[in-house]
């Protein structure tokens, strides 16, 4: 990597071409940031001064093909936006000012072909623009880069404008990188607070060009990019880890985990690691096919479409806003995904769906899955070996509910064990689990336990709040406790399973911290629990008992956990 300070005569050279990936994100600036460097440039006239515009990041590019007519070329990383809209000015400006020689001499290849060359969504609107003969405005194409350019046509006042001066102050910071250096991590680090490069945008430029349109078309087009639903789905962010990912990088992430368990390809160790890192996962793709795959990227290509089309059918965090199943399957798979942040089971379940055909065998296995998962979370277990728990079923190829069953009865480690059903007792009688953990773990028993001919409609999981029916704050209504150790036992108790319910309506804070009489009935305008959770299966008799207390949380605990045992197998 180089990097120093350049002018514009370091980017624009007459011999020079400067390439936007052709698949890459569209122009994107507005009227505020036009307007910024209108006024930027303005002030280096009146003052002569340097200005700094910000960094662009450039890659060796690709090699001249037959009749084009520049030296070298260079894709541009980062800074197609600043470059573009500074072009966009300069051209407004000549045209102005009566000097286009000038500008064709700076900004194009041999006075011929502009020296800066747009993808596929920019690229008829931006040769329009630089093609203008007449600072006029361009009706009836509503494209940005057009109306960057109208915008410079009716705001510009060249009057306090000059060319040279502004090619000779106007200030870069270029950053070079050769051919085998990660664009993506060196982009995030220089914009950790903007908008990062998306795995999905910088495979898309790696698998295909401007010579492949057609197979670009039928293999990623037809699947990312057929229709706005389809865009929605897979540009929709969610959380993941501790960041929000888009649902295509996701994918892009479950699929490439899928390929490197791949025993046939006998991938090291080291390299192993290296592929389980996110944040160089465009990066990880090009190493696997140059090293393992001769180059050859039909390898990951010629299955893309149908694992698309799998995950969009079956991996959706909307589930979380949706009533789900008692029965197993992908709906309830999906909560203990997205709305239990579980998202390591992707590539098994990814991979199950993708090989195993009978609905009845692959319902099996996601209840299995939920089973494990759930048990371990009631007894606050680590989840630290998930990853390679689940992604070891895919090298072994587990595709047999029945060899899935033993895989996960066998683990004897404390990070991949089956618990037992006393161990699921002491979670329900003592465990304090974090608030979404509870409401996951209510939810998912409300839905599996619930009569099918229930009068009472299930929400979605994000439906759902979490309710303390003895409260934290019980010193202010509820009866005493005999001394200071059984308060702490009071204080203890009240945070498990047994004393928490899921409630579509939240309760007022007058209602909330009340006695429990208060509690249940409601106060005045303000509904108490008989209101707000009726019909839920999961508060049992609860709400019949004229003292809620230490004796009842237990009862209730016992209760919940008998209803769990049933669930909750293998």
């Amino acid at each position: 990597m180089d990097a120093h300070k350049a002018r514009i005569n370091d980017f624009f050279n007459n011999s020079t071409l400067l390439e936007v990936p052709f698949f890459q994100r569209p122009y994107v600036w507005k009227e505020d940031l036009w307007e910024r460097l209108l006024g930027d440039m303005e002030y280096v006239v009146k003052t002569n001064k340097s200005h700094f515009l910000g960094s662009v990041i450039l890659k060796e590019g690709r090699k001249p093909n037959p009749g084009e007519q520049f030296a070298s070329c260079k894709t541009i990383v980062d800074g197609q936006q600043r470059l573009t809209t500074f072009i966009i000015f300069m051209k407004v400006l000549s045209l102005k000012k009566g000097e286009t020689t000038l500008f064709d001499y700076q900004f194009k290849i041999m006075g011929k072909e502009i020296a800066l060359r747009h993808g596929k969504s920019d690229c008829a609107a931006f040769e329009k623009v630089v093609s203008m003969n007449k600072a006029e405005k361009i009706e009836g194409d509503n494209s940005r880069i057009v109306e960057a350019y109208n915008f410079f046509v009716e705001n510009m006042d060249a009057d306090n404008l000059e060319i040279m001066t502004i090619i000779s102050n106007a200030e870069f910071v270029r950053i070079d990188l050769d051919a085998h250096e990660d664009e993506q991590q060196i982009f995030d680090t220089i914009n950790s607070l903007g908008v990062s490069l998306t795995t999905s945008e910088l495979l898309k430029n790696y698998f295909f060009s401007r010579d492949t349109i057609k197979e670009y078309e039928e293999k990623w087009e037809a699947v990312f990019e057929k229709d706005d639903d389809t865009k929605t789905y897979w540009e929709k962010e969610v959380e993941v880890g501790r960041a929000k990912r888009a649902m295509i990088d996701i994918f892009f992430d479950a699929y490439f985990q899928i390929f490197i368990q791949d025993k046939s390809y006998n991938i090291s160790t080291e390299d192993k690691i290296m592929y389980a890192r996110l944040d160089h996962l465009a990066q990880s793709y090009q190493h696997f096919i140059n090293t393992y795959c001769n180059g050859d990227k039909s390898v990951v290509l010629s299955s893309l479409k149908e694992y698309a089309e799998i995950f969009k059918n079956i991996i959706n965090p909307e589930f979380c806003d949706e009533s789900i199943p008692a029965t197993y399957g992908v709906e309830r798979i999906n909560i203990v995904i997205f709305g239990l942040k579980n998202s390591t089971l992707i590539p098994y379940i990814l991979y199950v769906a993708k090989n195993v055909a009978n609905q009845n065998d692959f319902n099996r296995i996601c209840g299995m899955l939920e089973s494990f998962v759930m048990r371990r979370m009631i007894i606050r277990a680590t989840t630290k070996n998930y990853n390679n728990l689940f992604t070891s079923f895919v090298t072994n190829k587990i595709v047999d509910p029945d060899e899935l069953s033993k895989k996960l009865l066998s683990g004897t480690d404390g990070t991949v064990y089956y618990p037992s059903d006393m161990e699921l007792q002491d979670g329900f009688d003592n465990s304090k689990m974090y608030n979404l953990q509870t409401k996951g773990v209510l939810y998912l028993m409300e839905s599996g336990i619930r009569p099918a001919t229930s009068s009472t409609q299930l929400l979605g999981f994000n439906g759902y709040s979490l309710e303390h029916m003895m409260p934290k704050k019980w010193r202010n209504n509820w009866n005493a406790c005999a001394d200071e150790n059984a308060e702490k036992e009071r204080d203890s108790k009240l945070l498990t399973l047994g004393n928490l319910a899921i409630i579509p309506q939240s309760l007022n804070a007058s209602v909330r911290d009340a006695d429990w009489t208060t509690k249940k009935a409601g106060k005045k305008d303000k509904p108490g629990l008989d209101v707000c959770a009726a019909g839920l299966i999961t508060l049992h008799d609860a709400l019949d008992k004229e003292v809620w207390n230490e004796n009842e949380i237990e009862n209730r605990a016992n209760w919940l956990c008998e209803e769990a045992v049933k669930l909750w197998k293998i």
